[in-house]
């Protein structure tokens, strides 16, 4: 029997706005897991107690933001017109059916201008407080990594710029440990080549956006070539967001990581074992783990020879003699250590140019292979030896499903694929304020 369904559009129905938002809604978890009124003390100060305009509630504007993130809305515009049309998001901001919500441009302004870079610091920081206090937190293992976020730069609009080389952290004591090398064999300390007059080896030749310059030029194996930000990030094993440092995407993560880790640590002094990728497996990062009394657990990483050639295991080291023997037993002789703090082992070119393995060993027209081995070197062999224990290959598995996760989620459903925002303190706060909101969606979904 065929029937028409009445037109109801038109009756007038009285009705309570939180009896329409089902209890299981995530909005309504969101709300029992925080005070939101915490957020009047965060932003008082920004705010004339006795003059001028009322201005709109800060925490319906938080709010707003938070719906934007947590179903990775594109733009405040469309948040806008979501949350005037959704009644779920009426109830969570706290406005019945006809109350204007603030314009767009009132709430880009709030976040653009009025609110620091500090507000989104402390707000993530609340967070992952209340995550620590319900004890949801997992820091005895935590996961290093990074991800790249398209800029809303072209890339096709750039220019070649002179800029200053990214500083280590670890060149000054690299620079003491090279000279005490150097000392051990019998060599005179490296001259310092700083001089305020040649500041050429200091600089170095990128590229830049003409459109946002704060920006990088991001270049890795199949990615597409953009110009976009790097989001460094450190997660526990329950994939809370610990800590985030934002830059240029064409800055190497391992430059980055000592400020993650050390972000990290301050919050959680009881991390056990870091683990990160090929990227992250340098000398001098293994060797800052594990001078701190962590494990760092790192995946096996290929060498990077030439095809045809002997591969860089097959020159042994012997540490009696401080020599390196080649695949045909012939000794390699210590003769420095470089400004990169690698020691040089060299062969003898006479013997070389008879070898029978000469065009698998070299290539150069002075027939004389040279070896280098770092003089942190050792802490590359312990990460070796943790890699091939059970707990190694445990932890390392599990990045698949830890800070892996959380960048496919953030991308996927939080919308941080790309950024419509220009410079590098917008972008931050950005990113910041999405994965509190992350941290925030799990923490409400654990509790209740």
């Amino acid at each position: 029997m065929l029937e028409h369904s009445v037109n109801k559009r038109y009756d007038t129905q009285i009705v309570c706005l939180d009896s329409l938002v089902p209890s299981s809604h995530i909005l309504r978890k969101i709300e029992k897991v925080v005070e939101f009124k915490k957020i009047y003390k965060m932003v008082e100060h920004l705010y004339c107690s006795d003059n001028g305009r009322p201005s709109a509630d800060p925490v319906v504007l938080v709010k707003m933001v938070l719906i934007q993130h947590l179903y990775g809305i594109k733009s405040l515009r469309q948040t806008v017109k979501e949350i005037d049309m959704n009644i779920a998001y009426r109830w969570f901001i706290g406005y019945d059916l006809y109350t204007q919500i603030p314009h767009f441009a009132t709430v880009s302004y709030a976040f653009a201008t009025r609110f620091p870079s500090e507000l989104f610091e402390e707000i993530f920081t609340w967070i992952l407080d209340l995550a620590m206090e319900k004890g949801f937190l997992k820091p005895d293992t935590i996961f290093i990594d990074s991800t790249h976020i398209k800029a809303n730069a072209n890339k096709h609009k750039r220019r070649k710029i002179l800029a200053q080389k990214t500083a280590r952290v670890y060149d000054e004591q690299l620079r003491a440990e090279i000279d005490e090398d150097r000392a051990a064999h019998a060599k005179k300390p490296l001259k310092d080549k700083r001089d305020d007059d040649d500041d050429d080896f200091q600089m170095q030749t990128i590229t830049e956006s003409i459109t946002d310059p704060d920006c990088g030029l991001f270049r890795k194996g199949e990615h597409k070539v953009e110009f976009a930000y790097s989001a460094h990030v450190a997660c526990d094993g329950n994939n809370f967001i610990l800590d985030c440092e934002v830059t240029k995407a064409n800055i190497h993560d391992s430059i980055v990581f000592d400020e993650v880790y050390d972000n990290a640590v301050q919050k959680f002094p009881n991390i056990k074992t870091v683990t990160v990728d090929a990227g992250y497996k340098t000398p001098w990062i293994c060797k800052k783990v594990q001078d701190d009394g962590r494990n760092i657990s790192t995946p096996y990483k290929r060498p990077m020879t030439k095809q045809g050639f002997f591969k860089a295991y097959e020159y042994v080291y012997d540490e009696a003699s401080d020599s390196v023997i080649c695949p045909n037993n012939e000794i390699l002789h210590y003769s420095t250590t470089n400004r990169n703090g690698y020691r040089e082992y060299k062969s003898e070119p006479k013997i070389c140019s008879g070898c029978n393995f000469l065009n698998q060993c070299t290539a150069g027209k002075n027939c004389q292979k040279i070896v280098v081995k770092h003089v942190w070197d050792k802490y590359i062999e312990l990460a070796e030896d943790f890699r091939h224990t059970l707990q190694g290959k445990e932890t390392y598995r599990l990045r698949s499903q830890t800070i892996e996760r959380v960048f496919a989620d953030a991308k996927e459903k939080h919308g941080m694929r790309y950024t419509f925002l220009k410079g590098i303190e917008r972008v931050t706060n950005w990113i910041k304020f999405k994965f509190a909101v992350m941290n925030l969606k799990k923490l409400a979904m654990w509790a209740y």
